[in-house]
C-alpha cells in the first residue's frame, strides 16, 4: 500500500506575477487610465475653448519681403526681416515634396494629425537607445507649433499643439496643410518656406531644383544651423545622403535616381550672391522711394516691384563698369597687398590664421581674396576662402612684378601671408588684380519716356552704397558743350559757321587777373562749329558763348534740357562744363537730342502690386508723342544729332566706331586736371551716360581723358544693349537746307542771317589759308624760317578735308570765309 504523505505548501510557477505586482500594475494603469481621462476633460473643457482662431492658415498671410523684379520679370532683389516666396502646391516639384516627406513625416497622408504608430516607433527606439532620440511630431503639428505656439517643451504646450492639429485637420485638405508647410517653415539664412530657400542657397526657382538639391533643403527644418550647407556643408551633406537613402526605403525613387543623385556636385551661393543679376543700386533706390509711400509694411506686406530696368542690359552694364574700372587700375600700378600676416609653421595654425585673415576681407563678385603661401618672381602660390590652391605664373605676374622684387618697399612687397586679390581672365588662368580705389557710374534711359534701363551707380555696392548716378553732382566738362551750340543755332549759327581757335583773355574783375582759357593742343585759328565740336576746342566754345550772351545761353539751356538753374553757373566757363550735374541727370538732357526734342523724366518703378498681385500703382510717364512736352524744335534735335554723329565717328569719340553703327552720337567730357571723365551719347531708342572719379575729387591722371576713361565702358554696353536693334536714320525735319552738303536753317543761310565768324579778322584768315598759327604774322615767320604750308615750301602740306557732309578743315573754311567777309555778323 502506496505511503501517502500530507502535500507541503505550493511553490510558485514561474512566469506568474507576484499578486502584489499585479495589483500595483493594475492600479497604475488604472491611474494613468483616469488621468488620461482627466487630461482630455481639462483640454477639452479649459484648452479646446482657449485654441487660437485658424484664420492664420485659412486666410494665410505671413510676413512678405519686398521683391524687386525686372521689366522681363527677372528677380532682383528682396528687403524683409524674412525671406520668402510663396508657391501653390503643384508648382512644387516632386522630388522636393517626396523628399520632405520620406524625413519629416512619410505617412503624412495616411494618418489623422498625430500617428500613432510613429509614436510608438518612436518610443520603441527611445527605450531601446536609452535616451530620446527620435520624436514624432507630424508635418501637422509642426504647422500648429510654428504658426501658433513657442517651442518651450511643456506638457500644456504639448497638449495645445495636439489638439490644434486635430483641429487643422478637420478645417484644412492634406495638401492645404502640405502647402502651409512648406511655405512656412524656417530654413535659415533668414529664409521662410522652400522656395525662398531655393534661392538663398542655390540661387534658383523652386521648379528648378534638383533631386540631389531637394534633398539638402529638406534637411533644414531639423536643425537649420547645424545643416546650413553654407555654415556646415559637411554636416549638411551628410544629412543629405540620409534623406535620399529614406528617399530610396519608401520607394519615393529609384535606385537609378539615388545613385545619380547621391554623386551630384552641389554648387551653394555664398551669401548675397543669390540674384542671378547684380542691380544693388537700383534695389536700394527702389527700397527707399517704396518706403516713403508704405513706412513699415513695406518689408512685411509682400509688395512686388515692377521695374523699368531689362535684366540683359542691367547686367551688362554691371559687367562694362566694372571692366572699365579694372583696366583704368591696371594702367596705374600695382598698389600692393592689402595686409600681410604671419604664417604659422603648424599646419592647424597656419589654416586658422588664413581663416582668420580673410574674414576681414570679403570676396568681391569674382575679385577673390587669397593668402599666398609661397613667393618668388616666377611663381605665386595662394589659398583661396574655399580652401582651394592656385599657382599664378607667366605673363599673370606682369602687373606685380615689381612687389615681387627683392627691392620692393616693404607695404607693396608680395611674401607669405600677403593677403591678395585674384580672379580669372578669359582663359580661366589666374592673375593678380586689386579692388580700385575709383569709382564709375553708368545710366541708360529710353528717350521716348525716360524709363531706366540699366543703371549701375558705383563699382560695387557692398564696398561704397554711394549712388554716383543719383547723388554725385560734378561738372560735367565738354558733355555740356553740345548744349552751347544748341543754343547758339537758335541765334543764327551753324556747323559750317567758324569760330577763332586763338588766344583770349577777358577781365575777371577789380582787382583780378584776366581769365585766359587754354586748350590742351596748340590754338589751330580759324575752324567750322563742326571741327570744333570733333575736337572738343575750349577756345571755340568760349567765343561762342560769348557771341551769344550768357544770360540767354543759360535760360535756354535750363529751361530746354532741364538743368538746375542754381547748378549752371552765369558767366563764361559755363561752356567747358562749369556747373554741377550728374549722370541722370545729363542723360534727360541728351534725351532730348535722340528723341527730337521732348523733355522726358527718367522714372525706375513702372507698377507696384501686393502680395495677391493686385496692381497698388501704376507709373504715368511723360511719352514722346503723349503727354511730353516739346521744349525744342525739331530741327535743333536733328542738326545737334548731326554734328554729334561727327564727334563719335571722327572725333574724340571714335572708339564708338567699334561697335560697328553709324546711328550713333555722343561727346567726351574732362573736367579740369582730370578730375571727372565722362562719355554721353545716345542711339534713337537708348542715351547713356557714363562717369569715372574718385569720391574725393583728384586727378584721374595728366594723360587720361574722357575718351580713355568713360567711352570704353559705353562702347561695352551699348555693343550689347544695341544689339538687334535697327539701324536708325533720321529724316531731315521741315525748316533744315543743305548747302554743299552742310545743315542750314533755312532762316540762317550764308545769304540770310547766317553767323558766319566769329573773332575772326582777314589777317587770321589769311594765316589760316596758308598754315600759319596765330601767333605768327605773314611778315615775320617763326624763327625766320618758311612759313610752314606756305607755297613752294616743303615742310608739310594743309590737312585734308574730312570725309564728313559738308565737314571742312579750317583751309577750307577760312576759304568761305574771305569769300563772305562782308556777309557774316
Amino acid at each position: 500500500m502506496p505511503l501517502i504523505t500530507s502535500p507541503g505548501p505550493l511553490r510558485r510557477q514561474r512566469g506568474f506575477l507576484n499578486p502584489n505586482i499585479a495589483k500595483f500594475i493594475g492600479l497604475s494603469i488604472l491611474g494613468l487610465a483616469i488621468a488620461g481621462a482627466l487630461l482630455v476633460v481639462y483640454a477639452l473643457i479649459f484648452i479646446n475653448p482657449r485654441l487660437p482662431s485658424l484664420d492664420l492658415i485659412t486666410d494665410y498671410r505671413p510676413k512678405v519681403p519686398l521683391r524687386i523684379w525686372s521689366e522681363d520679370k527677372v528677380l532682383l532683389g528682396e528687403f524683409g526681416e524674412e525671406k520668402r516666396s510663396l508657391v501653390k502646391l503643384d508648382d512644387i516639384p516632386a522630388d522636393m515634396k517626396n523628399a520632405v516627406l520620406a524625413i519629416e513625416d512619410y505617412r503624412f497622408y495616411q494618418h489623422g494629425g498625430i500617428d500613432y504608430i510613429g509614436i510608438a516607433r518612436a518610443l520603441a527606439a527611445d527605450v531601446l537607445r536609452g535616451s530620446a532620440s527620435q520624436g514624432a511630431s507630424t508635418i501637422t503639428m509642426q504647422v500648429a507649433r510654428n504658426v501658433f505656439l513657442t517651442k518651450e517643451k511643456t506638457i500644456s504646450r504639448k497638449l495645445y499643439e495636439v489638439l490644434l492639429a486635430n483641429k487643422i485637420e478637420n478645417a484644412l485638405t492634406k495638401d492645404q496643410i502640405l502647402e502651409v508647410y512648406m511655405n512656412q517653415i524656417y530654413l535659415g539664412q533668414r529664409a521662410f518656406g522652400f522656395a525662398a530657400a531655393a534661392r538663398t542657397y542655390f540661387g534658383k526657382d523652386l521648379k528648378d531644383v534638383t533631386l540631389a538639391e531637394a534633398a539638402m533643403l529638406a534637411g533644414l527644418p531639423k536643425a537649420p544651423s547645424a545643416y546650413n550647407p553654407i555654415v556646415n556643408p559637411k554636416r549638411a551633406h551628410i544629412r543629405q545622403q540620409y534623406i535620399l537613402q529614406r528617399m530610396l526605403d519608401v520607394g519615393f525613387i529609384t535606385q537609378a535616381q539615388y545613385d545619380q543623385a547621391a554623386k551630384e556636385e552641389l554648387k551653394v551661393r555664398a551669401p548675397g550672391s543669390q540674384y542671378t543679376v547684380h542691380a544693388e543700386y537700383v534695389n536700394e533706390m527702389v527700397r527707399q522711394m517704396v518706403y516713403a509711400q508704405y513706412k513699415e509694411d513695406t518689408y512685411t506686406q509682400g509688395f512686388n516691384v515692377y521695374t523699368t530696368v531689362n535684366a540683359a542690359d542691367q547686367q551688362a552694364a554691371y559687367l562694362a563698369v566694372r571692366k572699365g574700372v579694372m583696366d583704368y587700375d591696371r594702367r596705374h600700378g600695382y598698389r600692393g597687398p592689402e595686409e600681410t600676416v604671419e604664417l604659422p609653421s603648424n599646419a592647424e595654425e597656419r589654416a586658422a590664421a588664413i581663416d582668420d585673415v580673410m574674414d576681414d576681407h570679403p570676396d568681391n563678385d569674382d575679385i577673390l581674396a587669397a593668402v599666398v603661401v609661397a613667393a618668388g618672381p616666377k611663381q605665386i602660390d595662394a589659398v583661396l576662402r574655399s580652401g582651394d590652391k592656385i599657382t599664378i605664373k607667366g605673363d599673370a605676374l606682369r602687373f606685380v612684378a615689381n612687389a615681387l622684387s627683392e627691392k620692393a618697399k616693404k607695404e607693396v612687397r608680395i611674401q607669405p601671408g600677403s593677403l591678395v586679390r585674384v580672379m580669372q581672365d578669359a582663359k580661366q588662368n589666374w592673375q593678380i588684380v586689386q579692388l580700385p580705389q575709383v569709382e564709375a557710374a553708368l545710366v541708360s534711359v529710353v528717350p521716348q519716356d525716360g524709363s531706366i534701363r540699366a543703371l549701375v551707380g558705383g563699382f560695387d555696392f557692398t564696398q561704397n552704397n554711394f549712388n554716383h548716378v543719383t547723388q554725385a553732382w560734378r561738372q560735367p566738362g565738354s558733355t555740356f558743350k553740345p548744349f552751347i551750340y544748341s543754343a547758339a543755332l537758335e541765334k543764327g549759327f551753324a556747323p559750317a559757321s567758324i569760330v577763332n581757335d586763338a588766344p583770349v583773355s577777358y577781365p575777371a574783375g577789380p582787382g583780378q587777373p584776366n581769365w585766359e582759357p587754354k586748350d590742351d593742343e596748340t590754338p589751330a585759328g580759324p575752324m567750322t562749329v563742326r571741327t570744333a565740336l570733333q575736337k572738343s576746342v575750349n577756345l571755340v566754345a568760349i567765343r561762342t558763348l560769348d557771341n551769344i550772351g550768357v544770360p540767354y545761353a543759360k535760360d535756354f539751356i535750363t529751361a530746354t534740357y532741364g538743368f538746375d538753374p542754381d547748378k549752371v553757373p552765369p558767366y563764361l566757363p559755363m561752356a567747358l562744363g562749369a556747373g554741377q550735374t550728374n549722370p541722370l541727370q545729363l542723360s534727360a538732357a541728351y534725351s532730348v537730342f535722340a528723341n527730337g526734342g521732348y523733355r522726358i523724366q527718367p522714372y525706375l518703378i513702372s507698377r507696384i502690386t501686393d502680395a495677391r498681385g493686385k496692381e497698388l500703382s501704376k507709373a504715368d510717364p511723360l511719352v514722346v508723342g503723349s503727354g511730353a512736352p516739346r521744349v525744342m524744335a525739331e530741327r535743333n534735335s536733328y542738326m545737334m544729332t548731326n554734328l554729334l554723329k561727327s564727334v563719335a565717328q571722327r572725333g574724340t569719340g571714335a572708339r564708338s566706331n567699334s561697335i560697328g553703327r553709324t546711328d550713333l552720337a555722343g561727346k567726351t567730357g574732362t573736367t579740369n586736371e582730370a578730375f571727372d571723365g565722362w562719355f554721353a551719347g545716345y542711339q534713337r531708342t537708348l542715351a547713356t551716360v557714363v562717369w569715372m572719379g574718385y569720391d574725393q575729387p583728384k586727378s584721374l591722371g595728366g594723360m587720361e581723358f574722357g575718351a580713355q576713361l568713360a567711352l570704353p565702358i559705353w562702347t561695352d554696353y551699348m555693343a550689347k544693349a544695341l544689339k538687334g536693334v535697327p539701324q536708325f536714320d533720321q529724316p531731315v525735319p521741315d525748316g533744315i537746307r543743305f548747302i554743299d552738303g552742310e545743315p542750314y536753317y533755312d532762316n540762317f543761310t550764308p545769304e540770310n542771317g547766317l553767323v558766319t565768324n566769329v573773332g575772326v579778322t582777314v589777317v587770321d584768315a589769311i594765316s589760316n589759308f596758308f598754315g600759319w598759327t596765330p601767333s605768327q604774322s605773314p611778315s615775320s615767320p617763326a624763327g625766320g624760317q618758311p612759313m610752314p604750308n606756305a607755297p613752294g615750301t616743303q615742310s608739310g602740306s594743309p590737312p585734308p578735308a574730312t570725309s564728313s557732309p559738308g565737314a571742312r578743315a579750317p583751309n577750307e573754311a577760312s576759304r568761305r570765309f574771305l569769300e563772305s567777309t562782308n556777309q557774316g555778323h
